[in-house]
């Protein structure tokens, strides 16, 4: 994965070029970080240490909170540095590597919505079919797949990049390392980066919303013909809703970014789209999830209790 060009580093120009607003941007995004950290890091924590929450659906929530953590690390900490530094380089070498690490986590993160998704289709539609279909070791399978899928996704774009030829300027229009600034930056043809770039991002993430979508709605059909109960479907219902809220904000910018890029007219806008589904995602996450949800906010309780 060596470039094949005389350059060594490239320049982040950031969020924006306004220097009045950099303190302010460092002091709000360092928040949005601390919270991601701690609220994903709990929910992580009591995931692993409650043995009641040993059960599929927090065992993919734990890898979601993992995720979570993970992504916002990939671009947040070089985004805060950059805030605070006039000198605003990354090597050739990081900015892959980061490129690299933040399709990884990105795609994962994609794929496990939908087995997520699946999980509460087989719990709610096939509930005394669950313990075999949503086994230990399907559900380790599951997470090791999807992980091993999003490593060679990234893999992909990572090594394409790098062999590339940058010979003009090296100055990103972005507060990350990603395919498409740089192919904006490379010289010679980049037909198949991008082809490659739009074809396989498009198959993951539509793929993706539709079998979370199709699960939820075989448990929204389910739920109107087998139940009977109007608040046992006000329940289910709304937890859809939230989990679908999710959907929408992980998917909505990715479609724009890389499916739909016309639609996205200037770079500015690009940014704010990322910062979306970079940063405030993953602080919602935790909180969409776990906001009714009574087995884990007892489990904090009794974690939280234990450390005093």
């Amino acid at each position: 994965m060596l470039n094949q060009t005389s350059v060594t580093e490239f320049f982040l120009l950031g969020v924006t070029d306004i220097q009045v607003l950099q303190p302010v941007l460092f002091v709000v995004f360092l928040t949005i970080y601390f919270l991601n950290l701690a609220g994903n890091g709990a929910i992580l924590m009591v995931v692993i240490s409650d043995s009641r929450l040993h059960s599929p659906m927090y065992f993919f929530l734990g890898n979601l909170s993992c995720l979570d953590i993970c992504y916002s690390t990939v671009t947040l900490p070089k985004m805060l540095e950059n805030f605070l530094s006039t000198h605003k380089a990354i090597s050739f070498s990081e900015c892959i590597s980061q490129l690299h690490f933040f399709h990884f986590l990105g795609s994962t993160e994609a794929m496990l919505v939908p087995v997520m998704a699946f999980d509460r289709f087989v719990a709610i539609c096939k509930p005394l079919h669950y313990t075999l279909i949503m086994s230990h070791q399907v559900c380790t399978q599951m997470a090791v797949t999807i992980w091993i899928i999003g490593f060679f996704h990234a893999l992909l774009h990572s090594v394409m990049t790098s062999r590339l030829n940058f010979c003009g300027s090296n100055h990103i229009h972005h507060f990350f390392c990603d395919v498409k600034p740089l192919l904006e930056l490379a010289c010679g043809n980049t037909e198949l980066s991008e082809w490659l770039l739009h074809t396989v991002t498009e198959t993951i993430a539509m793929g993706s919303f539709f079998l979370t979508l199709l699960s939820y709605f075989y448990i929204i059909i389910y739920l109107f013909l087998k139940t009977h109960s109007c608040s046992i479907l006000h329940k289910a219902l709304s937890t859809c809703a939230s989990h679908f809220m999710v959907v929408v904000l992980l998917f909505g910018p990715v479609f724009f970014i890389y499916i739909r890029p016309a639609l996205v007219s200037s770079m500015d806008r690009e940014r704010y789209i990322a910062i979306m589904y970079s940063v405030v995602t993953p602080v919602l996450n935790p909180l969409i999830y776990t906001l009714r949800n009574k087995e884990v906010k007892e489990a904090l309780r009794r974690m939280f209790r234990r450390n005093l």
